[in-house]
C-alpha cells in the first residue's frame, strides 16, 4: 500500500454522494441514493417471476397440472394398490383347521383380552359390544369367516374399529377362531341377545 496516497477529502466524498443522488427523491430532508440491488438478488427475483408465470400457465390457464384433490386421489389409489398387493400375498388359511389349533387359540385369547374384552367383556358376555357367546349375530352367521370379516373391517357405525391395520393377519385369524369357540359357553351376566338367531 502506498503510504503517500492521500485519503479522499470530505469535499470529494460529498461530490460522490451528489453524483449518486436521484433527482427529485428527497423527503423530509432525507435524500435517496441510487444504490442498485445486488445482481444475485435481481437474478433470484427474476427466476421467481418466471417460475410463477409458468406455474400459473400449467395449473390455472391450461389446467394440465393435477389439482391437489387429484394428487390426493392418486396417492390414495397407490396406497390401496400397495395394500391389496400386500394382502394378496398372504397365504390363505383354513380357519376351520385353526379352531382345533391350541397355539392359535392361545394367541387369539391373548388378542381378545388385550383388544376386545374392553367392549365385549372378559368372557365375551357383552358390555358396550354385543354378546359373542350366544346364537344371535348382527353381522353374518357367526362362522369363523364371518367373524374374521367383522374383525378385519370393523363396524364403524357401531364404534368398532377396523383391526386389519393394527393387527397382523395371524392375530386376526387367531382371535376370530377363538371367538368362534366361545359359542354356547354361557358366561355369567351375559348381555341380552341382539341380532338374528342362527339355528344350527
Amino acid at each position: 500500500m502506498n503510504s503517500n496516497q492521500n485519503p479522499p477529502s470530505p469535499n470529494q466524498n460529498k461530490s460522490l454522494v451528489d453524483e449518486a443522488l436521484i433527482e427529485g427523491h428527497e423527503y423530509d430532508g432525507i435524500k435517496e441514493l441510487d444504490n442498485p440491488l445486488p445482481a444475485w438478488w435481481l437474478f433470484t427475483f427474476l427466476i421467481t417471476i418466471i417460475f410463477s408465470f409458468l406455474y400459473w400457465i400449467h395449473y390455472d390457464l391450461t389446467a394440465t397440472g393435477p389439482s391437489t384433490s387429484a394428487e390426493l386421489e392418486m396417492e390414495l389409489s397407490q396406497l390401496q394398490a400397495l395394500h391389496s398387493a400386500a394382502t394378496s400375498k398372504e397365504p390363505s388359511v383354513d380357519l376351520q383347521s385353526l379352531v382345533k389349533n391350541s397355539k392359535a387359540l392361545e394367541v387369539g385369547q391373548g388378542v381378545f383380552a388385550a383388544r376386545c374384552a374392553v367392549c365385549h367383556g372378559a368372557k365375551a358376555e357383552g358390555q358396550i359390544g354385543p354378546n359373542l357367546t350366544d346364537r344371535f349375530w348382527i353381522h353374518g352367521k357367526g362362522t369363523p369367516e364371518d367373524i374374521l370379516q367383522v374383525v378385519s373391517k370393523g363396524v364403524l357405525e357401531k364404534g368398532m374399529p377396523s383391526w386389519e391395520s393394527m393387527l397382523s393377519a395371524t392375530e386376526i385369524q387367531s382371535v376370530s377362531v377363538y371367538v368362534f369357540t366361545l359359542k354356547n359357553s354361557n358366561p355369567p351376566n351375559a348381555k341380552a341377545p341382539d341380532g338374528t338367531e342362527i339355528k344350527e
